[in-house]
Formats: C-alpha cells, sequence, structure tokens
C-alpha cells in the first residue's frame, strides 16, 4: 500500500510527496471560474433591521440590501427584521444556508449597540448556530461611532429639506 505525506509551504500551496518519491506541488489558489459561470457563493451578509409597521420604512433595508449586492457581487445579501416586517431573521438564515453559504454575517443596521443590537441578535445567531451548526454564524458590530456616519449627517444637513405635511 502507498503512503504520501502533505507539507504545507509558506505561500500556503501543499506538497504531497507519495513513497515511490514522487512529489506533486499543489496551489491553494482559487480555480478562476469558467466563463459564463457564476462564482461559488459561500458567504452571506445577513442586513438586520428592526422593522416598522409601515412598509416604506422596510423598503429602504431592500434598497440598502440590492446596493450593497451591487458593490459586493459574489457574496449573498439577505435581509431580515427582528420585528414588524417579514421576513424574521430565522426564515432570512435558513434562506442564506438554501442559497448555499456556508459563512453567515449578521449585520446590524442599527446606530447604537443597544439591546436589540446585542442581546437579541446574538440569540439570534446563536439559534441559527444551533439549528445550522455546519454553517459559521458571525454577528458584526452596529453602524456605531464611524467616520462615514458623519459624512452622512454632513450631506443631509447641507442638502435638501424633507417636504413637510401638516
Amino acid at each position: 500500500m502507498k503512503s504520501s505525506r502533505i507539507a504545507v509551504l509558506a505561500d500556503s500551496s501543499l506538497r504531497c510527496d507519495n513513497s515511490d518519491g514522487q512529489q506533486r506541488h499543489i496551489t491553494s489558489t482559487p480555480q478562476q471560474p469558467a466563463p459564463g459561470t457564476t462564482p461559488l457563493m459561500t458567504t452571506a451578509i445577513l442586513l438586520v433591521a428592526h422593522g416598522s409597521r409601515l412598509d416604506s420604512a422596510n423598503r429602504d433595508l431592500d434598497w440598502l440590501g440590492q446596493s450593497l449586492a451591487k458593490r459586493r457581487p459574489n457574496d449573498l445579501i439577505e435581509t431580515a427584521y427582528l420585528e414588524l416586517a417579514e421576513p424574521d431573521i430565522p426564515t432570512a438564515g435558513a434562506a442564506c444556508v438554501e442559497r448555499g453559504a456556508r459563512h453567515v454575517l449578521l449585520l446590524p443596521v442599527f446606530l447604537s449597540p443597544g439591546r436589540h443590537a446585542t442581546l437579541h441578535l446574538a440569540q439570534h445567531r446563536d439559534d441559527l448556530a444551533t439549528r445550522f451548526p455546519e454553517v459559521s454564524w458571525f454577528l458584526k458590530p452596529p453602524l456605531g461611532r464611524h467616520e462615514s456616519l458623519v459624512d452622512v449627517l454632513q450631506d443631509r444637513i447641507d442638502g435638501p429639506d424633507q417636504s413637510a405635511t401638516c
């Protein structure tokens, strides 16, 4: 029976030495997909907002998800709501898995790390990890203190007023 030994080289490639003294070098660089095919997507980004009874408010998250998908075409993008709107987090998490995600990043679309963005979303992450143990689930921080948010505020201050209806 032939035996072989595999060594990981400094460039993360592999070298396979078999008992006949033959060596094979195996690169770990991912192969490019064939023309006309889509790459295998294994990471999903699950955008999570609070949810509203006002449907137009919930559509903002859909817009955000569609816009992010254009910038991250190799990631799966799903949206979910903590409450008051659909899909809920368990349903959207399951959709990520059904679409082939092996890693899911729960990204809270919340300004601050309050109870929802910390405790409640952590519980959902843990529940999804139990339900789908073959998938890695990560809870990312909320929007929080990010310089780009100051730019958005500056843009809103300098931009036109929202039309008022009384």
